[in-house]
């Protein structure tokens, strides 16, 4: 399983990327925007400088199939690791299947956003997606199974032998990446707060203070009961 990071702040970026966690990123302009970006093309091309080779997901603007098509082919030019997502429909309930068969076809990696059901896994899927993300907040939101759902994607992919990936988004809580996980999830991305909220445990920096206190004790005591070296003559 590998794990991206939902963020646009470099120093979080780096934070996790030291750490040897994270196996790319994913951004929109929301998160740009929150995370201080005001520039999406210098951006994206620094996140993706700091994380190359790994993968870095840039959003597409637009509601219209022709413009999806232009700022694609322009943000991959961008770097080479650039990944270009494009909704799995448009908000007028278009089907953005052949953007992502169109893009697949000019070697340009697509990440097939906002998927909610088995049935858009399927048809990112067949159109050549390289990534596919299901928003699992958003079908835990309206009630459904999430983790059972990316099971099934997730086994349906595989059984049929698609190259795609499923990515697991739209993270809630630290649960979710667990049932992601456990589900079978190829990729989940994580939002910078979650990987620390994994990270830390208020019992483990206790039994790792008690460690360091009875070493310290310890040593004092090897220090005492040590018998002195004896000096020889020539």
């Amino acid at each position: 399983m590998e794990i991206f990071i939902d963020s646009a702040d470099l120093a979080e970026i780096k934070r996790w990327l030291d750490q040897g966690v994270i196996d790319g990123v994913t951004t929109n302009p929301s998160i740009m925007l929150k995370d201080r970006v005001f520039n999406l093309k210098k951006g994206a091309q620094t996140i993706a400088s700091l994380v190359e080779p790994r993968p870095v997901s840039v959003e597409v603007t637009t509601n219209s199939l022709d413009e999806m098509m232009a700022q694609a082919r322009e943000f991959a030019g961008w770097s080479p690791n650039i990944v270009v997502k494009i909704p799995v429909i448009n908000q007028d309930g278009v089907p953005c299947f052949g953007v992502v068969r169109a893009l697949t076809s000019e070697g340009i990696r697509v990440n097939a956003t906002v998927a909610l059901s088995l049935g858009h896994v399927m048809l990112a899927a067949k159109s050549g997606a390289t990534y596919i993300s299901i928003f699992t907040g958003r079908v835990a939101d309206e009630g459904g199974d999430a983790p059972r759902l990316v099971k099934l994607a997730v086994w349906w992919l595989e059984n049929w032998r698609y190259k795609s990936k499923i990515i697991v988004g739209s993270i809630r809580e630290v649960i979710n990446i667990q049932e992601a996980a456990l589900a079978g999830a190829h990729v989940i991305t994580i939002p910078p707060q979650f990987l620390a909220k994994m990270t830390d445990h208020k019992y483990s920096r206790e039994t790792v203070r008690q460690f360091v206190d009875d070493a310290k004790k310890a040593l004092e005591k090897m220090d005492k009961m040590a018998e002195p070296v004896m000096v020889g003559r020539t």
